[in-house]
């Protein structure tokens, strides 16, 4: 594994912790501020508005420079918005510190993403990828509940001041492993739009939105779905969410080993055994041990899709991958952000804590059904391509050299 996939990686683990461990510490941040637990909640929807425009905006903003040099840029404005969350006189201050922290992270991983699969041998790409976003599951896993501790046991301020650490960690890496590979091939804005005149490209982020955001339709009511309809207390949800980090990181190493064999049939299994299990989960979270077990499911495969969605990504914008790459990690939170929401409609509806699991498996399959139509595009445009050039793929091959 190259080195400079763990600097990657550790930048994927601050940006993860401090994205999900506000959720951890709203309470005393609401308590110091004065302010409600509703209001404190725009730290976390200003953070995923953050991310949906900041990855391409930085995107775009970088491509006059190398891709080392804009990893390290966004390191340090990950590290500044940690720093002014963790200093913050003020509630306003501390969403502006928040906001300024996303700005970082979609372009992080947009632009790590093509990174990450340039330091290895195409058939290893999806592979190398998956390892930058172990650091993120890992955040899941140790990062957050650790930061929830630190947060609830010596403040909140603490946390904050910690991942910025984190984050200088995450800087320091880059610079110093990170190869220096100079301006991307296709640096021009006009040229990375060029990419979203593929088709693939927005059925790929749309399975994206749909897919991912399955997930998340169920997980944003994990605690009262855990502790009203399972039977749980209120303090085992924390260890249910390690679960389900664990899962995480399980699907993710999964997702990459096996999308690099075989990346469409990985994805379909995914998404249908992911959409198979959410309506299941409407049943099992009735019980205890079958819910745990369910809800660690729904977190392997939700991250079992993530490393060939984003391969198929870099794939189908291939001459210009990198803001194709950021807008993929903005269609993440943009499906985060759809399925919450939907999550809440049917809840206030009166559907029960259940239901957003069923509006998880409908968006999943939705993206199961994309994928098929991305597949049948994708045989056909080589198909033709095949017709035009009036060769077979064994006559198109490169002959081997001679010595």
């Amino acid at each position: 594994m190259p080195l400079a996939l763990l600097a990657l990686a550790i930048g994927a683990f601050g940006i993860g912790t401090t994205e999900f461990v506000i959720m951890g510490v709203l309470p005393e941040v609401a308590g110091d501020f004065g302010v409600s637990i509703p209001t404190a909640g725009l730290l976390v929807s200003g953070y995923a508005l953050g991310v949906v425009l900041g990855a391409p905006l930085l995107t775009v903003l970088g491509t006059r420079v190398s891709r080392k040099k804009m990893l390290m840029f966004l390191m340090g404005l990950f590290v500044v918005g940690n720093t002014l969350s963790a200093l913050a006189p003020s509630f306003g201050v501390m969403l502006a510190g928040r906001v300024v922290a996303s700005l970082a992270h979609g372009a992080f991983f947009g632009i790590g993403s093509v990174v990450a699969a340039g330091l290895v041998a195409p058939e290893k790409k999806a592979s190398a990828i998956s390892l930058m976003f172990t650091g993120l599951t890992v955040a899941n896993v140790v990062g957050v509940p650790l930061g929830t501790y630190i947060g609830q046991a010596a403040g909140w301020r603490v946390t904050f001041a910690a991942v910025a650490v984190l984050g200088i960690a995450g800087l320091l890496g880059v610079a110093r492993l990170v190869p220096e590979t100079g301006r991307p091939e296709s640096a021009t804005v006009r040229t990375e739009f060029a990419a979203f005149r593929n088709a693939q490209v927005w059925i790929a982020m749309a399975m994206t939105v749909l897919g991912f955001g399955g997930v998340f339709a169920a997980v944003t009511y994990i605690t009262p779905m855990m502790t009203e309809v399972a039977g749980y207390s209120a303090g085992a949800v924390t260890w249910l969410l390690v679960l389900f980090g664990a899962g995480m990181f399980l699907g993710n190493l999964v997702g990459g080993r096996f999308a690099d064999r075989a990346l469409m049939p990985m994805l379909f299994t995914a998404l249908g055994a992911l959409s198979l299990t959410l309506l299941v989960f409407t049943a099992t979270a009735h019980d205890k041990v079958l819910a745990a077990i369910t809800l660690t499911l729904v977190g392997a495969l939700g991250f079992a899709t993530v490393p060939p969605l984003q391969k198929w990504v870099l794939d189908q914008a291939s001459a210009a991958p990198t803001l194709a790459s950021a807008a993929n990690i903005g269609a993440f939170n943009l499906g985060n952000a759809l399925a919450a929401w939907l999550g809440g409609v049917v809840i206030s509806a009166g559907f029960g804590y259940t239901s957003p699991n069923w509006v998880g498996a409908l968006l999943t399959g939705s993206a199961l059904l994309l994928s098929f139509l991305a597949a049948y595009l994708d045989r056909r445009t080589r198909s033709t391509a095949r017709v035009v050039t009036g060769s077979t793929p064994a006559e198109s091959a490169p002959v081997p050299a001679r010595h």
